[in-house]
């Protein structure tokens, strides 16, 4: 499955770093890296002068390095949770912010030029009254104390800077409140610009009928060339900039995550049980953060981002809460005609009309003088591309140019809902990404809602680009939140989301038609309808682990059809093994090898002779597993022959005997020795890891891996490694919180020499949890380290002048 990453840097971008800034380890032997990284290692023990604190502030860190942070007044809660992330996060945080705020030429150099320029493309520029209060009515103050808390740890620390920063040459700047404002991270999640440009080419080049066969919608829908478009020149050049800024970025909807709720009907302890396993590209350091927030009107835990105040997914004092993504289509690429005189005019509604230019500075590393760089905007948004040869320019049209729709702020109001009326208002801000969100609460309710801005297209679809000029296709609004999908305490007595289409039957608007495969909600379904009984913690642990493939199941019924006398001897010991396998993917499994190697050959076998050479390409990706299965279980004579059926066996045989083929070639004749976990593993390389020196330092050894894209347990990727799944996991007991656990990998630190930069691989790696503490009397109990962070007051007052000169400079 192709993938979508979420505000991250890439390997190769970090390569970049490796290179720009020569990494020399020739010092290594007369000193242990490892010594160095420990001696900049956060102080998490004792006490500690944080100026611009009110009152004194507790920081419990348990046995996992989950920072428990208690404070008196709300200013002070979210300065400590700055400074405690980025006491754990620093050089991630600031490689991210390079990102959000197109910052990253300034230490990679040339190469990162294009990526900053969509960045800055990118960045929100309406009002700030309304940015700020479309989270939370105080989202600015909140804000302005995160940031506060940040740029007093690197003011602190400047002289003890992570090993990072020791080893790549430069610092950490100081942070704005704007920098947890930026638009990066929701644009990767907002959809469907590249099938829009996909859908173009092959429509060009062989028809609508053609794209409404082999690219499928949900529900479905006829693709239809948009009045007035031009389809010459159309093609993935034009989002050349959004790939480099995403590094790679795919519009495809497959990012996956799996939540379910059940009422306490269902549960053994008559309460509500919530689980929550979002799935997003698994990295070193970790993507989530996880972080317990005390204090007036705040007890929340969970996990978020590093660079977000709050909780993204977890739970309160009154409610738990948990998400996966919609995949509601929030951007459209429209086509501009440009005035061949002046390309700085567009043509709009029979005027030309000037477009708003802007002009930035970026510096570059190795360079003397910054660069000049433009920005151009028409009444659609940025312009990402321009092509002077058929004056013409494409702008992006996304729900990120409106206000309140940095990803994932609008938790700032979730995390503070009491019940399902006030978790609705909160959803009312939610607008990026969009979410599958589940809820529930201690008196024994449980819901889900979807939340995500949501253009209104009235005539039109979304399914291609579309001409700007006449001003036919323009977005009428956007979807009130409560006509959103939402279910309340449902008769089934349960509730399960993951990325499958959601929309109920006979609803009337159009959010999407683009969804994730519905293998692992089939499943979660199966396992929570299949048995009577009343389940546990134990049974949700298993569940979000569970293997079983339905996928394969499908296949294999098809397998168990063939006679025996139609199968050569040499094959039989592995049709065998596979028809007799239980489809499950475990690790130690030789049938599921066997299997992956054979269902990655169908999809070519069944469809690409029967395409045009030229389209198989772009195709390829589209043809999904399931078309495939559903194409193989009733064989057409168009795709199959005269005798569909047999023609199908024969397939399923030929593309058996390469998949043998292939297994032998990789892992020996001895197919008793195969095993699925030997090809699938997942690597947790430091992308700052350019020598053996600095892979002992940040590297962990990689870890064998069951499951695939498909199972409950996604553990995705290409090549049949693992780099996508669920790198947190929630399973809420509504009855007593402290009975809840979770699991992260691969640590809370991304300081390696940190007990806790890697400690949570092998809990993660065998399925296991560890407590999510809550209550006072808990924390307390398990806290293995204790920091006091004080007030200044001891201070003397040249030092607090200057420390409130430096905050007045980056607020002012």
């Amino acid at each position: 499955m192709n993938r979508q990453r979420l505000f991250i840097i890439s390997a190769i971008g970090l390569a970049l770093v490796a290179a720009a800034y020569g990494f020399r380890t020739r010092n290594a032997a007369q000193e242990d890296l490892s010594v160095r990284a420990r001696k900049v290692l956060a102080q998490t023990e004792g006490s500690l002068i944080a100026p611009g604190l009110q009152k004194e502030v507790s920081v419990l860190r348990d046995e996992w390095g989950v920072p428990h942070i208690y404070a008196e007044t709300q200013d002070d809660l979210f300065f400590a949770q700055g400074f405690v992330a980025a006491q754990d996060r620093l050089w991630q945080m600031d490689l991210w912010r390079r990102v959000g705020e197109g910052k990253l030429a300034e230490v990679l150099g040339p190469p990162a030029i294009a990526r900053d320029r969509f960045a800055r493309l990118l960045r929100y520029r309406g009002d700030m009254k309304t940015e700020y209060e479309s989270y939370a009515p105080d989202a600015k103050e909140i804000i302005e104390a995160f940031v506060r808390g940040i740029n007093a740890y690197i003011e602190l620390n400047k002289d003890r800077l992570p090993i990072e920063f020791q080893l790549a040459g430069f610092k950490p700047e100081p942070w704005t409140p704007e920098v947890c404002l930026t638009r990066m991270a929701g644009y990767v999640m907002t959809r469907n610009a590249s099938n829009e440009i996909m859908r173009a080419r092959l429509v060009r080049e062989f028809g609508t009928e053609f794209v409404d066969e082999w690219i499928e919608t949900d529900p479905k829908q006829k693709v239809l060339i948009p009045q007035g478009l031009d389809l010459e020149g159309l093609d993935a050049k034009i989002l050349s900039a959004a790939t480099l800024a995403g590094n790679p970025i795919n519009f495809n909807p497959n990012d996956g995550s799996n939540n379910w709720v059940i009422d306490g009907s269902m549960s053994a302890t008559g309460k509500p049980l919530l689980a929550n396993d979002p799935h997003r590209s698994i990295a070193l350091p970790s993507l989530r953060y996880m972080v317990h927030l005390v204090g007036p009107g705040w007890n929340v835990i969970g996990a978020g981002e590093p660079t977000l105040p709050g909780v993204a997914a977890g739970h309160n004092d009154r409610m738990g809460f948990g998400f996966t993504i919609v995949g509601i289509d929030q951007q459209d690429i429209y086509v501009e005609e440009i005035n061949p005189g002046n390309h700085n005019e567009y043509k709009y509604r029979g005027k030309w009309e000037k477009m708003r230019v802007e002009r930035e500075m970026i510096k570059v590393k190795g360079e003397q003088r910054p660069r000049e760089i433009e920005l151009r905007f028409t009444v659609h948004g940025p312009v990402i591309h321009e092509d002077r040869e058929r004056n013409r320019v494409y702008a992006l049209r996304w729900v990120g140019s409106e206000p309140g729709t940095a990803g994932y702020l609008a938790s700032l109001s979730l995390n503070r809902a009491r019940n399902w009326d006030e978790f609705q208002k909160a959803l009312e801000r939610w607008k990026v990404p969009s979410e599958n969100l589940i809820y529930a609460d201690v008196d024994g309710n449980i819901g889900w809602a979807a939340a995500g801005m949501t253009p209104i297209r009235n005539g039109w679809h979304g399914l291609m680009p579309v001409p700007g000029a006449e001003g036919r296709y323009e977005w009428q609004g956007f979807l009130p939140a409560s006509k959103l999908p939402q279910v309340y305490n449902p008769s089934q007595h349960f509730i399960a989301t993951a990325n499958h289409n959601i929309l109920p039957s006979n609803y009337q608007y159009e959010l999407g038609y683009e969804w994730t495969m519905p293998f692992r909600f089939w499943r979660i379904k199966e396992y929570l309808t299949g048995v009577q009984k009343k389940f546990t913690i134990s049974d949700f642990e298993r569940l979000q682990h569970d293997e079983s493939s339905i996928p394969a199941r499908e296949l294999n019924s098809l397998l168990k059809k063939i006679p025996s006398d139609k199968v050569d001897a040499s094959m039989r010991p592995y049709f065998e093994m596979l028809t007799t396998w239980n489809c499950v993917m475990n690790k130690e499994s030789p049938a599921a090898v066997l299997y992956q190697f054979w269902a990655g050959k169908l999809p070519s076998a069944v469809f690409r002779k029967h395409l045009p050479e030229k389209a198989w390409p772009l195709v390829a990706g589209r043809i999904t597993l399931l078309k495939t299965i559903e194409t193989l279980k009733t064989p057409s004579s168009r795709l199959f022959g005269a005798e569909p059926h047999t023609g199908r066996d024969k397939l399923l045989l030929s593309t058996l005997r390469e998949a043998i083929t292939d297994c032998r070639g990789r892992l020996g004749d001895d197919y008793s020795k195969w095993q699925w976990g030997t090809l699938h593993t997942i690597a947790f390389n430091h992308s700052l890891a350019t020598d053996d020196n600095l892979k002992k330092l940040f590297n962990l050894p990689p870890v064998a891996r069951g499951g695939d894209g498909n199972t409950v347990n996604n553990t995705s990727g290409p090549n049949f490694k693992q780099n996508h799944g669920a790198s947190f996991r929630e399973i809420l007991d509504l009855s007593d919180w402290d009975r809840s656990v979770a699991t992260s990998v691969p640590g809370q630190s991304g300081q390696p020499g940190s007990p806790h930069y890697s400690d949570l691989l092998p809990l993660w790696a065998n399925g296991n949890y560890f407590p999510l503490l809550y209550s006072k009397e808990k924390v307390e109990s398990g806290a293995k380290q204790k920091l006091i962070l004080k007030p200044a007051k001891s201070f003397q007052w040249e030092e607090r002048f200057r420390l409130h000169c430096y905050h007045r400079k980056l607020f002012d």
